[in-house]
């Protein structure tokens, strides 16, 4: 109970930015709405809802580690100028700061409309990892900012985002609701398929290189991290010899690694072990080898890689 009230005071208390918000302006005079997002996850389903009728700019670049993001003095104009920002508080400082100077413009803070869960507890991840001195890099205290591997919270941002749209451009309200109607209705044939793929495996703990996949959890997976929340943090001797033991114990063929960081460390540990290294995208940004792609296909390869690593029928 204390970490719901922990988020609900984050989402309400600062800057006077609700989960949602509109201050029911029209878009800019003359022009299509133009919607500003903070990291990909985001932009895609806000171009999924927008359409043809609004212009939507991703604020992290291709290749780039939401977390890390700094600002441009042109990219908090465009946060400033945006019709409206669709961004996650406490997760990318940088945007956050903007959004408040920007003043009282519509928003919609996706973790809090998709739901933010704890860190740690049963069936997601290991908490202990998470409180061990490392220096985590979200002003979200105990609560996982990745909600978006979870299809159907991502599909409930995709609502709130064509509410939004609608205040601002009544003229096309019945197109963005009939937009996040279809993006719903892929994200829940998404949601099925993860829980009928990864039905009666032979396991389920999965060894990822940082830790962004906790809400795959819902789906019967454990998840064991060799980094915290930030991709940068360096595990300790004691993080390493435990995943060590785990990976003996439990018979884990695979240890995930990312495209958005560098390999080393789930390469180095599978090395170690003599087992393997797949890709398990955290889907937090595109990149050059996957700039033809999309979430829905990223999450597919996902899937696909967690059924063979985890022997699923």
């Amino acid at each position: 109970m204390r970490l719901f009230l922990i988020a609900s005071a984050l989402v309400l208390g600062t800057s006077g930015c609700a989960a949602f918000s509109s201050d029911d302006s029209s878009a800019s005079p003359g022009g299509r709405p133009q919607v500003v997002a903070g990291f990909y996850p985001l932009q895609y389903v806000a171009q999924r809802v927008a359409g043809d009728h609004a212009d939507v700019t991703d604020l992290t670049k291709p290749g780039a580690e939401p977390h890390d993001l700094e600002l441009s003095a042109a990219q908090t104009a465009q946060v400033t100028d945006a019709d409206l920002v669709v961004y996650e508080r406490g997760l990318q400082a940088a945007v956050d700061a903007a959004v408040a100077q920007a003043g009282d413009g519509a928003t919609v803070d996706a973790g809090a409309v998709a739901g933010l869960e704890p860190i740690g507890h049963e069936g997601r991840d290991d908490a202990a990892h998470d409180h061990g001195g490392e220096e985590e890099s979200t002003d979200l205290g105990d609560l996982d900012p990745h909600f978006w591997q979870d299809p159907l919270k991502l599909a409930k941002v995709g609502d709130a985002v064509a509410e939004s749209l609608a205040k601002l451009d009544p003229d096309h309200a019945a197109d963005y609701r009939a937009n996040a109607e279809e993006l719903g209705g892929d994200l829940t044939t998404l949601d099925e398929d993860y829980t009928a793929g990864l039905q009666g495996c032979q396991r389920d703990t999965v060894v990822v290189s940082h830790n962004a996949f906790g809400y795959l959890g819902r789906y019967g997976l454990y998840i064991e991290p060799i980094s915290g929340l930030s991709p940068d943090a360096e595990p300790t001797p004691a993080d390493l010899a435990r995943l060590e033991e785990l990976i003996e114990e439990k018979g884990i063929t695979t240890v995930f690694g990312e495209r958005l960081v560098s390999p080393k460390l789930a390469e180095s540990l599978a090395d170690d072990m003599g087992i393997t290294t797949e890709v398990l995208d955290p889907i937090e940004g595109l990149s050059d080898e996957t700039s033809d792609e999309d979430y829905l296909s990223l999450m597919r390869e996902n899937l696909s890689a967690l059924e063979l690593a985890n022997g699923c029928p």
